[in-house]
């Protein structure tokens, strides 16, 4: 935040809240037959046309010009060093144009082994990024202008009013990754870093600041099937932190769904907004509106528009023209062939019966990941395909299918929250 882009106190603030980017440079692949394996191979991120995605959403942040733009980790495909400066220069674009940027790393993003470039039909180890080289690449947005930081992680606390503060929390384990040869997908908030935070809860409480929490994992659950590398290693204790800090509005990322969890419990409720992949079926991205008056923040989600960017863009590409189609057709048929391919070898199911089943995992699926999942779940339970799901004995996918039918915590696409008097 440049002192130019201030906000005064009093003002009503717009956010544009995403997370799960995983932006990969184009100058990392060929396009050949290494790449396209890796593509039809994925896990339902819309890599092949990650940079138009971008593109189309920094256009749609440059023609509404919202005061800040938030992004909750994983802003690479794996951490290649070539991808986070591609994207780095599209959030320079954004904020040249007014909208203050604030990131922090995914589990992704540093010091990942499985950085990978693509040529022919090879693929090749690229280069990472260490944690230092993370806060230079990304310092203007959110490190050069912190106004603490913690000494133990990435984590910083921003105040872009003196009304609302960001505190934005690493909570990724890296420091292993290259011993392991692998990125550890799981998260944690170490004793001294909630002690810090803390501390900066005090703070803004001094002097009458709202803060928003953003950290890549989760701190409430979001799934019945789906915790375990999600949901932070030490939710419970550091949840209770939190509650004693009077953080109740969380904005996190890593599982790729658009859902809101709650704890209920206590004087003030606690929300954890999970929001969707902006990589990922339906491609949408979070609205928070802070209400100085109403002293309250309304939270909604918006689909990118992708068609109308690539239409002002002149694209002759026939998936970008119709994208609304096109991403659903491509991340419907990744579920629908996960379910068959899974149905498949179990070797006790009909061709008629693996189909049922693969279309109604294949539907429960997109809404889910919009968010949309109870809201007309009637047709999914009457079906032919759900029954044999349902009696095909306990199981992770009959597990999933049923814990997504049961979500009714909350609308997960809207909240409205009064903030205490």
């Amino acid at each position: 935040m440049k002192d130019d882009e201030y906000i005064e106190s009093g003002s009503n603030i717009e956010f544009y809240i995403t997370s799960d980017v995983h932006y990969f440079s184009d100058q990392l692949t060929d396009q050949g037959e290494a790449y396209e394996a890796y593509i039809t191979s994925g896990n339902g991120r819309q890599i092949e046309y990650i940079d138009e995605i971008c593109s189309a959403f920094a256009d749609q942040v440059k023609k509404k010009k919202p005061e800040v733009l938030i992004i909750s980790g994983d802003l690479t495909n794996n951490g290649e060093k070539a991808s986070h400066i591609e994207l780095s220069q599209k959030l320079k674009e954004m904020e040249q144009n007014g909208t203050s940027v604030y990131v922090i790393p995914g589990n992704h993003d540093i010091l990942n082994p499985w950085a990978r470039s693509f040529k022919n039909d090879k693929q090749y180890v690229t280069e990472s990024i260490s944690p230092v080289e993370f806060s230079e690449i990304y310092a203007d947005f959110g490190y050069q202008e912190a106004v603490s930081k913690d000494k133990e992680t990435l984590s910083y606390l921003a105040a872009p009013s003196d009304d609302v503060w960001i505190l934005m929390l690493d909570t990724n384990k890296y420091k292993n990754n290259v011993s392991y040869n692998m990125p550890e997908a799981d998260g944690i908030l170490a004793k001294g870093t909630l002690d810090w935070i803390a501390q900066c809860a005090n703070e803004a409480k001094e002097k009458g600041a709202t803060i928003i929490t953003v950290m890549h994992h989760n701190i409430i659950d979001h799934s019945e099937v789906i915790q375990e590398g999600y949901t932070l290693n030490n939710s419970e204790y550091a949840l209770n932190i939190f509650k004693e800090s009077n953080l109740n509005l969380i904005f996190s990322g890593h599982i790729h769904i658009q859902d809101i969890s709650s704890d209920q419990k206590g004087a003030v409720p606690v929300y954890d907004i999970a929001s969707g992949a902006l990589s990922v079926y339906p491609h949408q991205y979070g609205t928070l509106t802070y209400n100085a008056s109403a002293k309250s923040f309304l939270y909604n989600t918006s689909v990118l528009d992708v068609e109308s960017w690539a239409k002002k863009e002149r694209s002759k590409d026939e998936n970008l023209l119709h994208f609304e189609s096109y991403a659903e057709d491509f991340f419907g048929k990744f579920a629908y062939d996960r379910a068959y391919q899974r149905l498949l070898m179990e070797d006790i199911y009909s061709k008629e019966e693996m189909e049922a089943m693969a279309e109604v995992m294949k539907i429960l699926n997109l809404r889910y990941f919009a968010g949309r999942e109870y809201l007309n779940s009637e047709d999914i339970v009457k079906s032919e395909g759900y029954q044999l799901w349902k009696s095909s004995g306990e199981g992770f996918m009959s597990g999933y299918m049923n814990s997504v039918i049961t979500d009714k915590d909350t609308d997960d696409n809207k909240l409205v929250i009064k903030l205490p008097e």
